[in-house]
């Protein structure tokens, strides 16, 4: 069994009662102050949620404590003793570990492979298999996980990836974990899994920050929170029965949000899409459905169902399929995406680093490039209608930039998404899909989106909502359809649906 490194003994009158206190923590990258004087603490065994808007700071806090880079000014203290963190390695050898979003794993390795990548064990001057698989199994049971440490990583689904990512760090004897938005990618029954894993970390004395948007996850599961604003510390304690989802989002944004007049009722019109019969092997069969003018019509289950290989491949992405794609009537073949936008389609895919956001390029040159071709004046770009296109929609969006020609990559994901949809926004699609459009945003940008997304409806654009969130898309939609194992289910009003329905279909299970 692997064993955290002891705490230092330093005396019963020194010993803090936390493992960790980040204090009048400074900041800045050039001119622009990030940090301002930030504490945070961090008890022992206990999870703590630290949230705040993206763009608020507390990435930049986290890599300072995990030695990404140094702090301007400011102590850290460990087990109550001041001490400096040099490097990640540094931080790793203090037993801190930093989980991000964005998991490292490689998919052609073994689970054992992966936990000891960079720190093989050798006997003889060959590859000890066996002394690493025994040693993975058992920070592996100490998570109280059944998994063969030979498994290939592209066999786990994603809960499990998660799971290896943790166990690699306490298999370097980790007392702290940060935890930054583990849960983004995961279905409901995953989310549980991982909550599991950390319910029993805490029991065996591991710390951990959790980062999260998802404000209902942080009521949930953490013991205390820390809020973070422009910068600041905004308020810290423990998370009791006065502290719920409102409170928290209030303290983040500043004023209190609400979304009880968000949904908007229309007149919709004639039929825009149709699917008939629509199926590809291996990943959605016999699937019909259909969605008229200015409707918002939700797809959601749990991942793996199916919806984003539906609709990657009416958007053109997947050549071979059976079935029928209507548009406005009119039968078409859609084999590729040129075809798709040419017949008025868009399409914002799930993963924006991946897939929305071109990272070499501003934002002014990511909001331009769907229709760079209107753009031109002779053999050139036309700079001033590129900057007008792209000032209206930093308007009509409200997206926060100092500057259009700065980097994509220096806004806030919320930001970033909202760059996204204005690109396929400016090529005036009659129906565009949107793929887990508020995935890793914060509270006040998501909100943002949805009142968006209402907005186009009332103008008469068709949308499309995929999201593994039940409360998404019953805040949003008129009609949704629920999916389990490439199927579609059930078909709900807006009416009769709820996150427990949704839920019991999602399983495979069923209602009346």
């Amino acid at each position: 069994m692997v064993q955290i490194i002891p705490q230092p003994v330093i005396g019963v009158q020194q010993m803090s009662d936390y493992i960790l206190e980040m204090k009048s923590i400074h900041k800045s990258f050039g001119s622009n102050e990030v940090l301002h004087g930030v504490d945070f603490r961090l008890k022992r065994s206990e999870i703590h949620a630290l949230l705040g808007e993206n763009g608020t700071g507390k990435s930049t806090l986290m890599n300072i404590l995990g030695g990404v880079f140094p702090a301007g000014s400011g102590e850290i203290l460990l087990d109550g003793v001041r001490t400096t963190i040099a490097s990640p390695a540094d931080a790793q050898q203090k037993g801190i570990a930093f989980i991000h979003q964005e998991l490292t794993l490689i998919n052609d390795l073994a689970v054992y492979e992966n936990l000891f990548l960079g720190n093989e064990l050798k006997k003889g001057g060959f590859l000890d298999v066996a002394q690493m698989c025994q040693r993975s199994r058992a920070v592996l049971e100490r998570m109280r996980v059944d998994l063969d440490p030979r498994t290939l990583v592209s066999e786990l689904d994603a809960s499990y990836k998660q799971i290896v990512e943790i166990a690699r760090a306490l298999l370097r004897n980790a007392r702290i974990l940060i935890m930054d938005e583990p849960t983004t990618a995961l279905t409901e029954v995953e989310i549980r899994h991982v909550f599991a894993i950390m319910a029993s970390l805490k029991e065996q004395g591991v710390s951990i920050v959790f980062i999260s948007h998802k404000l209902k996850e942080v009521v949930e599961i953490c013991d205390s929170y820390t809020v973070m604003r422009d910068g600041h510390n905004v308020i810290a304690g423990p998370v009791d029965d006065r502290v719920d989802e409102t409170l928290l989002a209030k303290h983040m944004v500043g004023k209190e949000l609400s979304d009880d007049e968000l949904y908007c009722p229309r007149q919709t019109g004639a039929t825009v899409l149709e699917a008939v019969g629509l199926t590809r092997e291996g990943e959605f069969r016999d699937i019909s459905f259909r969605v008229g003018k200015g409707e918002i019509v939700g797809f959601t289950g749990l991942l793996g169902d199916g919806r984003s290989e539906l609709f990657m491949t009416i958007f053109g992405c997947n050549k071979h399929y059976s079935g029928e794609i209507y548009l406005n009537g009119e039968r078409r073949t859609m084999h590729t995406t040129t075809r798709a936008c040419g017949c008025g389609i868009g399409y914002v895919p799930r993963n924006r680093k991946e897939n929305g956001i071109i990272r070499d390029m501003s934002v002014l040159q990511n909001t331009s490039i769907s229709i760079i071709n209107s753009l031109k004046r002779l053999l050139f770009i036309d700079p001033q209608k590129e900057q007008e296109l792209t000032a209206q929609f930093v308007n009509d969006l409200n997206i926060k930039v100092n500057c259009v020609d700065d980097s994509i990559t220096s806004l806030s994901g919320g930001n970033q998404q909202k760059v996204v949809l204005s690109k396929w926004l400016a090529a005036n699609p009659q129906l565009i899909v949107l793929d887990n459009p508020t995935q890793g945003v914060d509270v006040g940008a998501k909100l943002e989106i949805y009142h968006i997304i209402m907005k186009l409806a009332q103008q008469g654009m068709s949308v499309i909502v995929l999201s593994s969130e039940a409360q998404e898309v019953l805040k949003l939609c008129d009609r949704i359809y629920v999916m389990y194992h490439g199927e579609i289910r059930k078909e709900f009003q807006r009416a009769e649906a709820d996150a427990e329905k949704i839920m019991v279909v999602a399983t495979g299970g069923v209602v009346a």
